[in-house]
């Protein structure tokens, strides 16, 4: 492949992701209450926007992995760029994580009230479905919105732009992690890069929407990377704070345990990393929580109430057949299952492959299923799937999964549904532009040599 092919593909991804950030300044999560965006002003166009450029972008970055991309760190930057400066995108969570960094700074308690105590300009921005839930994150992630909430409490839109950065942060962490976990793994650490961290899902919902999730992924990646490198109790450490971001975190114990298991000798290895693993694991978590003084009520978190569109496989069988609390159980279920298959044949998966596995599994089967939910999984499958054909798969499944939801993050109508194809047929034709006058030979005459 010639090098130009590389930078028309970066420039593909990087025109999209412009679109995708100008069309959110119509179609986005908008804010209320900021005449700016009164009305949402040019909806339509701004979806069509949307929409072409998320074909662009997928399409570019779907080229950009089969022109050997180089180092990933200058094209994550490029791409996110754009995504930085306009509205929350796909999402209205960040608005959340404002509101609670703010009550958590007044001294409301985040887990007994909803921001509609707080009340106020950010407050107003959260879905009435959530104005009296409490948080559903744990003392870590409450510590960063802490810090920046309340200076920004007067400037929503920097609020977001620093939420953004965080998740920003959180992938640059995705992406040093990797460069461990994927050799380790037989991986090789760009391929593994282009999978999760430059992947349209991973750009539009962790820098676009601002999740928290870049964090929790983040930490957890760096944490089992630590691990790898024979570092046990930093590794425990940094995985407990990507669970007191996130609970399903959690898991990344395990598979630090049985890593550090692998590099001890003698008899009872196991016995003394498990032992060792959960000792600092409760000192780091009552630091951390009393660090953060909001308390323990971030173990009651898993009860958070569960949308009631969500289309959870769960979730939706248990409303299609009135037995909801059946299939919640069954779901749990299941994941203990693959959670069995998993350990035993632990020694052939690998423990970054497996718990990648469990954690896929956790989103499938679990109660509430979010595109960007499918990122916990995939970044340790990315760092450690060898098979070509299971990797195709897996970016796949990030290409549908980054065009199911739409940039206001409400559920579509039959009207949008169409304004979205008609987006994403433009940006497919302009990709398809491109990519012939990329394969064209090139007509310049030949100097003429003495």
């Amino acid at each position: 492949m010639r090098k130009d092919h590389v930078a028309l593909s970066r420039a593909t991804g990087l025109g999209g992701s412009a679109l995708i950030a100008a069309g959110g300044l119509g179609a986005g999560a908008l804010p209320v209450g900021i005449p700016f965006f009164a009305g949402g002003t040019n909806a339509q166009a701004g979806l069509v926007a949307v929409y072409c450029g998320l074909a662009l972008l997928v399409a570019g970055w779907w080229w950009y992995g089969r022109v050997a991309p180089d180092d990933p760190w200058r094209t994550l930057a490029l791409w996110s760029a754009p995504l930085l400066f306009t509205p929350p995108l796909f999402s209205r969570d960040v608005y959340s994580y404002l509101a609670q960094g703010q009550m958590v700074d007044a001294g409301i308690d985040v887990y007994q009230h909803g921001p509609a105590v707080l009340g106020g300009l950010i407050a107003e921005q959260i879905p009435a479905i959530w104005q009296h839930t409490p948080s559903p994150y744990g003392p870590a992630f409450l510590i960063v919105s802490e810090l920046i909430a309340p200076p920004l409490s007067s400037h929503l839109l920097l609020g977001v732009v620093a939420m953004r950065l965080v998740a920003i942060g959180g992938l640059a962490l995705l992406a040093v992690a990797i460069r461990t976990l994927a050799p380790a793994a037989g991986v090789g650490p760009r391929a593994a890069a282009w999978l999760v961290v430059l992947n349209p899902l991973t750009l539009i919902h962790f820098v676009g929407g601002a999740h928290n999730d870049a964090l929790m992924v983040g930490l957890l990646a760096v944490g089992l990377a630590a691990a790898v490198r024979r570092r046990p109790v930093v590794a425990t450490v940094l995985v407990v704070a990507a669970a007191l971001v996130k609970a399903p975190a959690v898991l990344g114990l395990v598979a630090v345990a049985v890593i550090w298991a692998s590099q001890l000798d003698g008899r009872g290895r196991r016995m003394r990393a498990a032992a060792t693993v959960v000792g600092t694991a409760g000192a780091a978590t009552a630091l951390i929580t009393a660090a953060a003084g909001t308390g323990y009520g971030w173990l009651g978190t898993l009860s958070t109430p569960v949308s009631p569109e969500n289309w959870s496989l769960t979730s939706g069988l248990g409303r299609l057949t009135g037995h909801l609390g059946f299939w919640r159980w069954a779901g749990v279920l299941t994941v203990l299952v693959v959670a069995a298959v998993v350990w035993t044949y632990r020694a052939k998966l690998g423990p970054v492959q497996g718990l990648g596995i469990v954690l896929t599994a956790a989103v499938v089967f679990g109660p509430a299923l979010r595109p960007w939910y499918l990122l916990w999984g995939l970044a340790p499958l990315a760092a450690s799937v060898v098979d070509q054909g299971a990797r195709r798969v897996l970016a796949v499944v990030g290409v549908v999964l980054a065009l199911v939801v739409l940039p206001d993050g409400y559920p579509p109508d039959q009207d949008r549904i169409l304004l979205a194809a008609a987006g994403a047929l433009i940006g497919l034709t302009t990709f398809a532009a491109v990519r012939l006058t990329a394969a064209l030979p090139d007509l310049r005459p030949a100097r003429e040599t003495r």
